[in-house]
């Protein structure tokens, strides 16, 4: 398994790569792989020659240093998993934080038409400025011909396109199915983070995700909302930090239901000091 630790070593790949007509598949990654990362990965084999996967902890994208500290860094591991999956057709870079950002760790300020003020934009500030920076920028170094972002990151997907489109970037965004744990949880990195009780509590975050769309096809955006409230009030481990229902063009959150609209419902779930995201399809 062939690893980059900087961009110049990198460039020189992707220089033969593009010489040979070669087209590029990219993951960008925190690390800490799992079996989601890896769909993604196969996805990019499949329509590309070789596989790029970066794989570094970004510091612009925490609002929350302990989360950063604590933030699992696991490369000898990652690259065993990528190797089960292809030792010839998958590369890594694995930079530094000044091999990225050289002396100015700082975010560049992004206009997404507003779709970073939704959802996780108003409860972890500056974090989608974080995301821009980085991926704009991963984006400049790998020069992929496609690059593949998970749905359990929906706002991060639709923001990464909306970025792409306002700077036109010569990649394409391809977004792929949310890959799940037998009891339905959403794979994360975070996941192995969990205390054993935790673990256990929280595929009902999942669960709870189905029943309201259910109860969507006949109720209101605002009491599936209040419903799934008043589901978490009454858990014991399962603190919800946000439920909503959004257009998924604006990621606006739906006062009225409209059959020209299509909707997801989004969750933001504590599990002790673990944050959970998910999101499911509505309609």
């Amino acid at each position: 398994m062939k690893i980059y630790y900087n961009k110049k070593e990198l460039n020189i790949y992707v220089e033969d790569l593009k010489a040979n007509k070669k087209t590029i598949g990219f993951v960008p990654t925190m690390g800490a792989l799992h079996l989601g990362h890896a769909s993604l990965i196969e996805k990019g084999l499949q329509q590309n020659d070789i596989v790029v996967v970066s794989v570094f902890v970004n510091p612009t994208q925490f609002d929350n240093e302990e989360d950063l500290v604590k933030y699992p860094r696991t490369l000898k591991k990652d690259a065993e998993l990528l190797s089960t999956i292809s030792k010839s057709k998958i590369v890594i870079y694995a930079p530094t934080v000044e091999d990225i950002y050289g002396d100015h760790v700082k975010s560049t300020s992004f206009n997404y038409d507003g779709l970073e003020h939704e959802m996780e934009g108003r409860f972890r500030d500056g974090h989608f400025d974080g995301v821009g920076t980085i991926v704009k920028r991963l984006f400049e170094i790998v020069r992929p011909d496609k690059s593949y972002f998970g749905e359990k990151d929906f706002q991060q997907l639709m923001i990464v396109k909306k970025l792409v489109e306002k700077h036109h970037l010569p990649v394409e965004v391809v977004g792929c199915k949310i890959h799940r744990a037998k009891d339905g949880l959403a794979m994360s990195s975070r996941n192995t983070r969990l205390k054993p009780e935790y673990r256990v509590a929280a595929p009902f975050i999942y669960k709870t995700l189905n029943t309201a769309k259910e109860k969507f096809r006949t109720n209101s955006a605002n009491k599936v909302t209040k419903w799934v409230e008043s589901q978490f009030a009454k858990h014991d481990l399962l603190e919800l930090e946000y439920f909503l229902i959004a257009d998924i063009d604006t990621l606006k959150t739906a006062k009225r239901k409209s059959n020209k609209k299509t909707y997801r419902a989004f969750i933001a779930v504590y599990a002790d000091d673990i944050r959970l995201i998910d999101n499911i399809a509505l309609n």
